[in-house]
């Protein structure tokens, strides 16, 4: 998202005769963070469904003239300094 300067993950995708029918969401570029979380901003276990946040260099600040929508999307990070982006997409980490 635009947000977070556009990419925050990365995930290489193999060569293959078929489409992927999945393609994940990759792991954090360096100097970024990605969280799945509940709604009270815990972590979900690998397998739960959460909301998908961002964290890290380049993220934006908020929204130009929109407080409002910047205080829902754009909260305290629990796990370090700076804020977390609310991307409002559902994710889940594998077990692997």
């Amino acid at each position: 998202p635009a947000e977070s300067m556009g990419f925050t993950t990365t995930h290489l995708i193999e060569a293959a005769d078929q489409p992927h029918t999945v393609v994940p969401i990759g792991t954090p570029l360096v100097n970024k963070g990605s969280y799945v979380l509940d709604a009270q901003l815990n972590l979900c276990p690998p397998g739960v469904t959460g909301e998908l946040h961002l964290a890290g260099e380049g993220l934006a600040h908020g929204y130009l003239g929109r407080p409002d929508l910047t205080a829902v999307r754009f909260v305290p990070n629990p796990f370090g300094p700076g804020r977390l982006y609310r991307t409002g997409d559902l994710a889940r980490f594998d077990r692997e």
